[in-house]
């Protein structure tokens, strides 16, 4: 593939932009390839190569790059009928009323502006409404860009993970591993007054992609309910991917206290929301005294591109599609797997998927063909990973180094790090699919 144009455009980004690039996990080496415009469930980039894109924004385009003429529409006429207001809209209500018939936990929505927004107004609020500082997060999780989860450490024993966060900001954030009930509970016997909050993704899928052992999340929610505390599920992931339109709290059957969403939520625009019991949503202000307020929040087009995302979803069998094709691609690479390398486990579930370099473990009868899913029958159990440690240890280094660059070379683009999830969209194909396993094929 020819990269000139991709080159120029980097060079040129770098004089103007720190590290040429806007997120930081875009930086690949040795640069980027810059998109030119997406097609269905491909990207085409600036020198004109065409990739099966398997990133689509990191989460939010659940129906590709063409969207449905309904969406498109919807996003046309909102658009030409003035670009925001600073006054509500009917269409915050529909969206809100959306999310609060569908997820289980969800009686009233405030919309913000992004994940980040969602997650910071969500600790913030757990802490005024329980009048307590400390939150509880797992070790090596993301909850987006804000100072009270960039944290590194065990325990109570964290220390900021950027420079720029003061060290009073760790105090009270406490970590311990995804999945380790006892670690959970050891914590709450000794803070379990201070408290605010447990914050947790339901399935990891910022650190690889982790299901949750059986029992975990009912022990996180025995846990908070017993000491006062409250159950923050982080679906910004995974809302409207996995569980459909339930989400995954209504596959595990586990209701949080308040929930963050984004990426699906605002159809590829700008989005998040923090959903939950109306009587802690109400202590945001004005309602309460929990501050919270944004002058693009509920943006009148965001709020149309969710709305008729998720009804076109809704309506067309698209978890159908998406989840079918996920399945057929992680039960493809767990086959190449067994034949080329044996001690890699595939994980994701739906439509989410990806490939961990995992040191160790071999196939057999009985396991997970279709994503790691926990199953203590399962002959790759003790070596599938629990947590964001057991994927550190996994072998990073060769998956962006090696891995990623020889599927790019041959027409895929995964997300381009071994830790973010990739994501199967509507407008993908069954000979997507295929050929995306014969690259698998290749490059392993």
């Amino acid at each position: 593939m020819n990269y000139d144009g991709s080159r120029d455009l980097y060079d040129r980004a770098l004089s103007v932009m720190p590290g040429g690039v806007n997120s930081s996990v875009r930086a690949t080496q040795p640069y980027p390839f810059f998109v030119q415009k997406g097609d269905g469930g491909h990207v085409i980039d600036a020198d004109g190569n065409r990739y099966i894109d398997f990133v689509m924004g990191y989460g939010p385009l659940l129906l590709g790059h063409d969207l449905p003429e309904s969406v498109q529409s919807a996003v046309q006429r909102r658009a030409s009928e003035g670009p925001m207001y600073g006054a509500p809209t009917e269409v915050e209500v529909e969206l809100a009323e959306f999310l609060a018939r569908h997820v289980p936990s969800v009686e009233m929505v405030r919309f913000v502006n992004s994940g980040t927004e969602a997650t910071v107004s969500a600790v913030r609020l757990a802490r005024g409404y329980t009048g307590r500082d400390k939150i509880v997060i797992m070790e090596g999780s993301y909850h987006g860009a804000q100072e009270s989860t960039l944290v590194e450490g065990k325990r109570d024993e964290t220390a900021p993970s950027s420079p720029g966060i003061p060290e009073s900001f760790a105090e009270h954030t406490v970590t311990v591993p995804f999945n380790d009930e006892d670690a959970a509970r050891e914590v709450f016997e000794e803070h379990g007054e201070d408290i605010a909050a447990v914050l947790t993704e339901p399935i990891l899928g910022n650190h690889g992609i982790v299901h949750p052992v059986e029992g975990y999340h009912e022990t996180l929610r025995e846990l908070t309910a017993e000491h006062g505390a409250l159950l923050i599920f982080d679906e910004v992931i995974t809302g409207f991917r996995v569980g459909g339109l339930q989400c995954a709290q209504g596959t595990f059957g586990v209701e949080p206290d308040i929930t963050t969403f984004g990426k699906i939520v605002g159809g590829g625009f700008p989005v998040g929301a923090i959903g939950g019991k109306s009587e802690i949503i109400e202590q945001f202000t004005p309602a309460g005294d929990v501050f919270q307020s944004g002058t693009f929040s509920g943006h009148p087009v965001t709020m149309a591109a969710g709305l008729e995302t998720l009804r076109y979803a809704a309506e067309n069998d698209v978890y159908e599609h998406v989840n079918r094709l996920g399945e057929e691609l992680r039960s493809g690479i767990a086959d190449i797997l067994e034949d080329q390398a044996p001690n890699y486990t595939v994980v994701g579930t739906d439509s989410m998927f990806k490939v961990i370099f995992t040191r160790e473990g071999a196939f057999g009868d009985g396991h997970c063909e279709g994503g790691c899913t926990q199953n203590p029958s399962c002959p790759r159990y003790e070596h599938c990973p629990k947590n964001g440690a057991d994927v550190d240890r996994a072998e990073t280094e060769r998956w962006e180094r090696l891995f990623w660059p020889a599927m790019k070379e041959q027409g895929v683009f995964l997300t381009p790090n071994q830790f973010e999830s990739q994501f199967v969209s509507a407008a993908h194909t069954e000979a997507d699919i295929e050929e995306a396993l014969e690259a698998y094929k290749e490059a392993l």
